[in-house]
């Protein structure tokens, strides 16, 4: 396996997704801007799509795919039986949470929306749309299981692809609640649960060849699979702590009018970077270092750390500088249209800054505990993920009043380079990491292109100035073609270091 080229199909995908994402934000901006009915549909939707970030985006597969490959490694009918009781118990328990959700629902928001509690509307819409897009989560959950099998056998396309009709069901649903003058924010959480059931069937279609699913009624449960659900609730809160700091920041921002909109909207644009720079990368290294430190085999073991993490820091250390530079053109080349008004992109471009000092660490995070879960070490990420939740719970709640809203992409940024700290000292301590000097002189490689790709962009932004205001029609256009030269001038400079050979990335 190649990381290089297996993290570039998926993060095609990705991009695939994410731009159809953006497309579909551009519409829900257009037509719902930053009202009542945007706030309560993209609380309705936070919940469920927090879960498929948490199930779908490596986190399930931290978890499932040691377990899984451990048990396969011994004969493939263990492998069977292990997948068989992990899916039959998953079932069960997500009919059990997704049944509560539904009786609980305004108690739920009293807990992720309280700042809703004020404004019955608002409130009484919320619990109707959160009913409506909830089984999702039973679907995009059961998604992603499927999605562990096909990673496992090292086949990433299919599973990058699924989210892919997320995005597509709610552009096309969009469309026609506007033609035909429906509910928009109704439709649209219909639409979400409606994508849910297309994944799943998406999924196990393309993972029939490698595994027939089973289901039975378990009476007794196989150690293998003890284990594995021991280990999974920390490894979901572990690698899915920057998911879960968006959940708490949704909680706060709800005690001031628009501000859900508002992150949701900056949120959607360096998520693509984690994407490509966390997820990607984290998702197709996994497997291979589970088996690498089966076989204990520690030099090649450190070989592909040192790759994935080079190959994170290729993609988000430009991503992070693009998004610090351009923030405001980007969102308003974005979502800059219809309801989205000049101010909503001045403070939505804001939020989009303090997240993009972060976003290096936001991919290091998922890299960093990989190192651990390819391990079965889900202790020491859990206790770390603990900690950097805490200190941004800590210093949201301390300055939210002085500051408003900012202060939640500012502490979810300073919470995960904190913990990016903690995580490298533990693993150089434990002898675990082990940096070579190539390792070192390529990471200043990185910095020198993207040095040269920051100075492009400020040239490129100024030059091209008129054509970026609010009020000109074609911003979009002149946006992405910004952002296509200046990728291209990146990769360039990459080519020329010799930081894009596909030889250095093998794993066998």
């Amino acid at each position: 396996m190649n990381l290089l080229s297996s993290a570039t199909i998926f993060s095609f995908f990705t991009l695939i997704s994410r731009v159809l994402g953006y497309f579909r934000d551009i519409l829900i901006a257009f037509f719902l801007g930053t009202s009542i009915f945007a706030d309560a549909f993209f609380v309705a939707f936070r919940l469920p799509n927090t879960f498929r970030r948490l199930f779908a985006e490596g986190t399930f597969n931290a978890a499932f795919i040691p377990s899984y490959t451990t048990a396969k490694l011994k004969n493939k009918k263990r492998g069977k039986k292990f997948a068989d009781e992990v899916l039959s118990i998953l079932l069960l328990l997500l009919i059990f949470i997704v049944t509560l959700a539904e009786i609980f629902t305004p108690y739920l928001l009293y807990l992720i929306a309280p700042g809703f509690v004020t404004d019955d509307i608002k409130f009484n819409l919320a619990i109707e749309l959160t009913r409506i897009t909830f089984p999702f989560l039973l679907f995009v959950s059961l998604a992603s299981f499927f999605s562990g099998i096909l990673n496992s056998n090292n086949k990433f396309a299919a599973a990058a692809a699924a989210p892919i009709i997320l995005n597509l069901v709610l552009i096309i649903v969009l469309y026609i609640s506007y033609i035909e003058n429906f509910n928009i924010a109704k439709q649209l959480s219909y639409g979400v649960t409606l994508a849910g059931i297309l994944q799943l069937t998406f999924l196990i279609f393309f993972t029939y060849r490698f595994y027939k699913p089973k289901f039975k009624f378990l009476f007794k449960i196989s150690k293998e699979v003890k284990f594995f659900f021991k280990k999974l609730l920390p490894s979901i809160f572990s690698s899915g702590v920057i998911q879960i700091n968006i959940l708490v920041g949704t909680i706060i921002a709800s005690f001031q009018s628009g501000a859900v909109s508002y992150l949701y909207y900056a949120e959607r644009v360096y998520q693509i970077n984690l994407a490509l720079a966390g997820i990607a990368v984290g998702t197709v290294s996994l497997p291979a270092l589970s088996k690498i430190i089966k076989s204990k085999n520690f030099l090649k073991v450190f070989d592909i750390q040192n790759k994935s993490i080079q190959l994170s820091l290729l993609l988000s250390i430009p991503a992070s500088l693009g998004l610090i530079l351009a923030s405001e053109e980007i969102v308003n080349g974005l979502f800059g249209y219809g309801s989205f008004t000049s101010e909503d992109v001045r403070i939505t471009s804001h939020a989009l800054r303090f997240f993009g000092y972060g976003v290096v660490a936001f991919a290091l995070i998922k890299i960093l505990s990989n190192f651990f879960f390819a391990r079965d070490n889900t202790k020491i990420p859990f206790y770390i993920s603990a900690l950097i939740v805490f200190l941004n719970i800590l210093i949201s709640l301390s300055l939210f009043k002085q500051v408003g809203f900012l202060i939640i992409p500012i502490a979810t940024s300073v919470s995960s380079w904190i913990g990016v700290v903690i995580f490298l000292y533990i693993l150089v301590r434990k002898k675990f990491i082990n940096f070579e000097k190539e390792f070192i002189n390529n990471i200043l490689k990185i910095l020198i292109s993207s040095i040269i790709m920051s100075f492009t962009l400020i040239f490129s932004l100024k030059e091209f100035s008129s054509y970026l205001d609010y009020e000109y029609i074609y911003k979009s256009i002149y946006i992405l073609i910004i952002i296509g030269f200046v990728g291209i001038i990146y990769l360039l400079s990459c080519y020329l270091l010799g930081l894009l050979k596909i030889k250095s990335y093998k794993t066998n």
